[in-house]
């Protein structure tokens, strides 16, 4: 490939040869997680640890004013949590920053002490990767692919390390964020002759995590969920050019006319994956607007029990993307499940049961 050419031969086959041996052959003390719930029932709860900065706190249904994690897993059986993870995020900035790896290990932590799974999302990005912009971090910018991959194990690894020294092992890292269209622009712009540079970072991550952790499954994200097309070009071309990772995951923003349609076509695109590819599928970002909470709450019962009725328990959970968000929050995001009193509406209750 043009880009590298100029480069040593001894070092590019040297990290050829790393990409491709068994995880459990890299890398320094190797943990286990602990088992996953069969089912995860989760949230995103990234901006608890900025709003908390900022002096945020919530109530329960009764007006009893708690901790949010206590909240989600004592009234709604929240089992588990999803925290984003920035590399170099701009620490003054709680809505759009702020969650460096040291950040996202503390509220790990705190989740874990409460016996919930964690899952990580690595942006690798100093701040929001998602389909409309796969920024490299600012430090990245002038590295050329053999160093962009070494710095996305180096990150990837010192994440967990992070984790551990917390005492906690993720039970998932999703390597990127809603990678629809590939990550770490140009160079893994999948739509741009970068599918197999993609396929070549979400190696150098999954094999990374696995590293420190060999139980610890990986996961590709991408949008939209209920189209089949993107996930076959996606998750195709990454098999295709040799990708290893274990699971597949879906985001799912419906609107209160058409959550129902988009809800089946999900879970068809879900079977498809499974009967495709072999791979196990989690819905890893929902929501709905606040103040539509009924039917936020018939939206939720609905996708958790679809997916979680997939055969042979191929489905392993759904998560509400940020839940306790105050209305408006960060310039105007509206699908949390907090209304402006402060207290929780009743759309959580559809992860009851």
């Amino acid at each position: 490939m043009n880009h590298r050419r100029g480069f040593k031969t001894a070092a590019l086959t040297m990290l050829c040869m790393l990409l491709l041996l068994p995880a459990w052959t890299v890398g320094g003390t190797n943990s286990v997680s602990a088992a996953a719930p069969a089912f995860a029932k989760g949230a995103d709860i990234s901006w608890v640890a900025g709003l908390e900065a900022k002096g945020q706190t919530w109530k329960d249904k009764t007006g009893r004013q708690k901790d949010i994690l206590q909240i989600l897993r004592d009234d709604y059986q929240i089992n588990s949590v999803r925290i984003r993870v920035w590399v170099n995020p701009n620490m003054s900035d709680y809505a759009s920053g702020y969650l460096n790896a040291e950040k996202a290990a503390e509220l790990a932590s705190r989740a874990k002490k409460l016996g919930m799974s964690v899952m990580l999302t690595l942006h690798y990005s100093d701040s929001w990767a998602d389909p409309g912009q796969q920024t490299k971090p600012y430090a990245w910018r002038n590295l050329n692919f053999t160093q962009l991959m070494d710095a996305v194990w180096s990150h990837t690894v010192y994440v967990m390390n992070t984790m551990k020294t917390k005492g906690v092992t993720p039970d998932w890292v999703q390597i990127g964020n809603e990678t629809s269209d590939g990550m770490l622009w140009p160079d893994g712009r999948a739509s741009q002759g970068g599918m197999k540079n993609y396929a070549w970072l979400v190696n150098t991550g999954h094999n990374a995590v696995k590293s420190v952790s060999s139980g610890t499954k990986t996961i590709v994200h991408l949008a939209s969920g209920h189209d089949s097309a993107l996930f076959e070009w996606n998750i195709g071309g990454l098999i295709d050019n040799g990708a290893t990772f274990d699971m597949v995951a879906m985001s799912l923003y419906p609107t209160t006319s058409d959550w129902q349609a988009k809800v089946n076509q999900a879970v068809q695109n879900a079977n498809n994956i499974v009967a495709k590819y072999n791979k196990d599928v989690i819905v890893t970002e929902i929501g709905l607007e606040y103040d539509q909470a009924a039917v936020t709450k018939s939206f939720i019962a609905d996708i958790k029990q679809k997916i979680r009725s997939l055969p042979n328990g191929r489905g392993k959970g759904v998560f509400y993307w940020e839940p306790e968000a105050p209305p408006g929050y960060n310039g105007g995001y509206n699908k949390g499940a907090w209304g402006a009193d402060g207290k929780p509406t009743q759309a959580l209750e559809g992860f009851l049961n």
